[in-house]
């Protein structure tokens, strides 16, 4: 009961000292809470009719346990925080949970900068700053470490310990995107001798990574 109280007051910490400045277009009213019933197709989602809004409209609830997309392949479980009021607010939250020597592999988010609080355990979390420096900013966090991470730069979350680790992670756009860089380059329909030289190397390496890709 302890662990779980202090989850849900440090997910609280989070979505307060975690925000970040919304790269969104701001809001021109109180609240626009999503209407996914709408036909209406715009830049976000359309604004229920403020009349029939109610508390539950802000709330969600579960977040002290671990839900949502399970990937097997890396070992990661991530539960999106589903919240209509913040339509137009420029901001998400998801909480990770991550099995040792299980990882949130390499990508990025086009529209989003991230802070990540961990809540549980320690991983090893950075990113890489852009061409041509590329360079390396990665630290071991452990329980109640925040790290952040500027928007549209490279970066990665392995849990290189022994125990779970949970993580609460706060991103400035209500939709920030996510690319991995993996998948880009061989789920997808790019030519393998592309591939193959953009990664210095031949095309048989790209055909039996790309293989890799293509199981369950």
């Amino acid at each position: 009961m302890a662990s779980a109280m202090l989850l849900l007051v440090l997910a609280v910490v989070a979505l307060v000292s975690g925000h970040v400045k919304a790269f969104d277009p701001n809001p021109l009213q109180d609240f626009c809470v999503a209407d996914p019933t709408s036909k209406v197709h715009e830049n976000g989602v359309a604004c229920k009719d403020p009349a029939a809004v109610v508390a539950e409209d802000f709330l969600f609830g579960g977040l002290d346990k671990p839900g949502g997309t399970t990937s097997k392949r890396f070992g990661f479980t991530a539960n999106q925080v589903q919240i209509p009021g913040l339509n137009t607010l420029g901001e998400s939250h998801v909480r990770l949970d991550v099995v040792p020597g299980g990882i949130f592999p390499v990508h990025y988010h086009p529209r989003a900068a991230e802070t990540a609080l961990v809540l549980e355990g320690s991983v090893y979390f950075g990113f890489v700053s852009s061409y041509p420096d590329n360079k390396l900013y990665a630290k071991v966090l452990r329980k109640g470490d925040v790290f952040a991470v500027p928007q549209g730069l490279v970066h990665f979350l392995y849990n290189n310990g022994s125990a779970p680790a949970t993580l609460y992670a706060s991103l400035s756009s209500q939709n920030p995107g996510l690319v991995l860089l993996g998948n880009s380059l061989f789920a997808g329909a790019l030519p393998d001798d592309l591939v193959a030289k953009t990664l210095l190397t031949d095309k048989h390496t790209v055909e039996t990574i790309k293989a890799n890709f293509r199981r369950s």
